[in-house]
């Protein structure tokens, strides 16, 4: 009943022209609805985590794998990174009678094992929540004049935003964090006891948004900063946290350099801040954080996330979200405000990076200029302007 027409586009076309196609992301966000709507025969499809197609594939995943024609799906395919190689035998085939759609739930050994046996052979797509203009037609199953709102405050993750109401998409969220804690951790890497990961998620839901210390971090965990810095790799490369870089440019200016993360589900930093419905995350000190966070989200899953960063000088001048298209510069602000104006800041960054416009995406329903190339930009009207860059 969702439309994710961006993300069924971008799939059609890296396996018209991939053998093998890895479609990656976090678990519960609609990577195995999403293949079943390419309508692969029953026979075709693969779940590792069912102990009888884990048992095929693992016994004799050649003789299984080969004897198939048209599309082959194989979900939590990081159960058994081994099968890469028979992956690439297999795509290697001329003429190829099959293509290969892998579904994994992001592990170090899923990149590894995927970039090194497959180099070449395969594309590799990313998949986050469920997006605004996911939920745009009438039979999402939420009301159109508050879909943006319920999106930023329970989350993409169609189980959290659908749930019947904010008590029970709160707790499908806590339920997920204690699931990564349980199961998922100690797979991706990170050697914290289960309070200490707590202690973690906890503290980058406050940091959301900002640079992070890894020093004082580590202080407060008592581990080392490496394993803070390797932690926060791997929580990127798991597609739960976002690195946004900061732009660098010869502008002759002292400019910010460390890069920012933010939470990538807006439901799941508002569950870790313990907020349990709008009234608490209005009225919390890094709601701002949160909306931005939010915003750039919808953004970078439009645009894509390439040459995207912030910009932020010591003299004040800032800017929440730069994109760089074709060689020129668009800005955007987020601003958390029924009804937004200029400031100075806007003025020095959409001269210092000479924009071409710099849009302020807000949460009314009008779009107006406010200055120069600066425009209020109601989310609704996001994805329209987003795809047309460049």
């Amino acid at each position: 009943m969702l439309n994710r027409q961006r993300a069924q586009q971008n799939l059609d076309i890296a396996l018209a022209r991939a053998p093998v196609v890895a479609l990656l992301g976090p678990r519960q966000c609609g990577k195995t609805t999403l293949a079943r709507t390419l309508g692969a025969p029953s026979g075709n499809y693969f779940d590792l985590e069912r102990s009888a197609d884990y048992a095929a594939l693992k016994t004799a995943p050649e003789s299984v794998l080969g004897a198939l024609r048209g599309l082959v799906v194989i979900d939590e395919v990081q159960e058994l990174p081994e099968l890469f190689r028979t992956l690439r035998v297999l795509a290697d085939r001329t003429p190829n009678p099959a293509r290969f759609l892998i579904l994994g739930s992001v592990a170090p050994e899923l990149i590894r094992g995927a970039s090194e046996s497959l180099a070449g052979r395969v594309e590799m797509l990313s998949l986050g929540g469920l997006l605004l203009e996911d939920l745009a037609a009438p039979e999402a199953g939420v009301a159109p004049a508050s879909v943006a709102e319920t999106l930023w405050l329970r989350g993409g993750f169609p189980r959290a935003l659908l749930a019947a109401n904010d008590n029970d998409s709160l707790s499908w969220r806590e339920n997920f964090v204690e699931t990564f804690l349980i199961r998922d951790a100690a797979r991706l890497g990170i050697a914290l006891e289960t309070e200490g990961l707590r202690r973690l998620w906890i503290m980058l839901a406050q940091m959301s948004g900002t640079p992070i210390n890894a020093a004082d971090v580590a202080r407060h965990l008592g581990v080392a900063q490496n394993s803070i810095l390797r932690y926060l790799d791997v929580l990127t490369h798991a597609y739960l946290l976002r690195r946004l870089p900061p732009f660098f440019a010869n502008l002759n200016k002292r400019l910010v350099k460390s890069p920012k993360y933010y939470l990538r589900d807006s439901g799941l930093m508002h569950a870790l801040l313990g907020l349990r419905d709008a009234r608490a995350v209005l009225a919390h000190p890094q709601v701002g954080l949160s909306w931005e966070g939010f915003v750039i989200e919808q953004i970078l899953a439009i645009s894509g996330s390439r040459d995207a960063y912030f910009y932020g000088a010591h003299s004040g001048a800032e800017l929440d979200l730069l994109l760089v298209r074709n060689g020129k510069h668009y800005g955007f602000e987020c601003k958390l405000s029924d009804a937004p104006r200029t400031q100075k800041s806007m003025h020095s960054s959409s001269k210092d990076l000479q924009l071409e416009a710099l849009y302020v995406v807000y949460r009314g329903e009008r779009r107006y200029p406010l200055a120069d190339k600066i425009i209020a930009l109601p989310i609704d009207h996001l994805a329209d302007v987003v795809a047309g860059l460049g």
